[in-house]
């Protein structure tokens, strides 16, 4: 019973300071009002692809990478890192990108991880408190 209070707990205030941050963020933005966005969940990263109208109504795109990291004294802060993309640099940018991805792929083979393979690496880092038993060989 305990575990699940602790849980909820942390959920809670993860909860809050997710909101907070969120909340936060548009203080460093310049003015421009939110269109479309899209956040892309990878990891321990999430990327926030928003698209911006400026005051002439004209489209611009924000790529964030927003990293939850743990203080030492248990709270939960970001680590984010920002770009601004001008359409007028889109197919340069696109063209740079897909030539670095084609090049990472060619000499590293890029290994996505799944979903399971995310939570057996989490309880392995955090210690899980259960071992693995194959009862047929009890």
């Amino acid at each position: 019973m305990r575990k699940n209070s602790i849980f909820v707990s942390k959920f809670i205030k993860f909860k809050k300071m997710y909101s907070e941050d969120i909340d936060n963020s548009a203080a460093m933005e310049p003015n421009g009002d939110d269109v479309f966005s899209r956040p892309v969940r990878a990891g321990k990263r999430t990327y926030f692809f928003d698209v911006k109208a400026t005051k002439g109504n004209d489209y611009y795109l924000t790529i964030t990478e927003s990293k939850r990291r743990i203080e030492k004294d248990g709270r939960f802060a970001y680590d984010k890192h920002k770009i601004f993309l001008y359409k007028e640099d889109f197919e340069k940018f696109t063209q740079g990108l897909e030539e670095v991805i084609a090049y990472i792929k060619e000499r590293c083979p890029v290994v996505e991880r799944t979903e399971e393979d995310r939570h057996t690496l989490r309880d392995h880092e955090e210690g899980s408190q259960f071992s693995n038993v194959d009862f047929e060989e009890l």
